[in-house]
């Protein structure tokens, strides 16, 4: 009996020592390694990405301004034509009358005007021997009423022989000929509503850009307080519905005055040479207009968090520990996003081991370098030296 007492006290007091030597022998996991890269604000352009449309920067409709029947067709749709260059001809036989006419109305009236004078004259030397006066002063009101009737029937001359001109239809600017709406033998009216065809010029194009009133307005923001250098000349990059960057840089022919009502942008347009015709008009593009410079922290994108707002979130290391920051990015560069505030010089990114990690953890930072592609590598580490 006294032995089985014995037994089970032992037993209770080992138990008693396990549970308080638990605590001692628990071991507390060591702190996490993440990568980590030190911020500094570096000297970025300012850029704001907006949508855009291509217009033309000259277009004019080919109409008639004299009536008639369409007898030839000269030119041939979708190739460049200069200016001058013969489009449409128009049966000229109604003009080229009209100016048979009004030639022999011109030689009639330089008739009336030499008997007009002829009679003035002789009567001018005999005044007072053979004329009157009031005579005189007759004949030299009908010399310039036939002086005047003369002038009138030049200046018809003259209009008939325009308009036989404008039997021939020409381009009065350089560039890329429409299909015709009309065909030989089709009547048409001068001045008519309905154009002929029309002639687009390509080479330089012009770019409507449409940039956010809210965003343009910051832009001014910083320019005011210094934070933006100004660029000397206000430019702008296109890249193409398939991806591709334009190669031009285009440069800005009229600023935006007015904001839409209905989108809330300022419509800013810029002229881009375009030898090979590679942008028409109507074409959607994405335009990015350089404003200046300003001094700003690229953070990784694979560094950061993004949600629906815009915002993003990043951790950074601080006295050793993880700390979430919440940023705003105003546009992004080569895998970075641009963040002009919230960060200090020096601060300790993480960009490694994001997923093993939560705010408020200790953690280790450990030099960590991000490549042009935005994937994070190690930093290499020098070997110590030997004797």
């Amino acid at each position: 009996m006294k032995c089985g007492k014995r037994s089970r006290s032992a037993t209770m007091v080992a138990a008693v020592f396990m549970v308080m030597a638990g605590p001692v022998l628990a071991q507390t996991p060591p702190p996490q390694n993440v990568g980590v890269i030190e911020l500094q604000p570096q000297p970025v352009a300012r850029v704001l990405d907006v949508p855009g449309r291509a217009v033309a920067s000259e277009e004019v409709a080919i109409r008639p301004r004299v009536g008639g029947i369409i007898s030839e067709i000269l030119y041939r749709p979708g190739t460049p034509i200069d200016a001058g260059t013969p489009m449409f001809r128009i049966d000229p036989l109604v003009q080229q009358a009209a100016v048979t006419q009004a030639q022999s109305n011109v030689v009639s009236a330089e008739a009336v005007v030499r008997q007009a004078r002829t009679s003035f004259e002789r009567a001018e030397r005999l005044v007072g021997s053979g004329a009157t006066q009031a005579e005189v002063d007759n004949l030299r009101a009908t010399l310039d009423q036939a002086e005047a009737a003369l002038a009138g029937a030049q200046s018809r001359f003259q209009m008939s022989e325009l308009e036989l001109s404008w039997t021939t239809v020409s381009s009065p600017i350089s560039g890329i000929a429409s299909l015709a709406s009309v065909t030989v033998g089709d009547l048409v009216a001068a001045n008519q509503q309905a154009a002929l065809a029309t002639v687009t010029r390509l080479d330089p194009i012009e770019v409507d850009l449409l940039e956010p009133a809210v965003r343009l307005q910051r832009v001014v923001e910083e320019s005011r307080t210094g934070q933006l250098r100004q660029a000397d000349e206000l430019t702008a990059t296109l890249t193409l519905e398939s991806g591709r960057q334009y190669e031009a840089r285009g440069e800005l022919v009229a600023p935006g005055t007015s904001v839409s009502m209905s989108t809330g942008a300022i419509e800013m347009r810029f002229r881009f040479e375009n030898p090979e015709g590679l942008i028409i008009p109507g074409m959607f593009l994405r335009g990015r207009i350089v404003f200046g410079e300003s001094d700003v922290f690229l953070v990784p994108q694979t560094a950061a968090r993004r949600d629906q707002t815009g915002a993003i979130t990043v951790m950074v290391v601080e006295d050793g520990h993880v700390v979430q920051r919440a940023l705003t990015a105003t546009g992004s560069q080569d895998h970075h996003w641009i963040v002009p505030e919230g960060l200090e010089p020096g601060t300790l990114l993480i960009v490694d081991a994001l997923s093993r990690i939560a705010p408020g953890m200790e953690v280790v930072p450990v030099p960590a370098t991000v490549g042009e592609d935005g994937v994070v590598r190690p930093t290499p580490q020098e070997a110590p030296s030997g004797n």
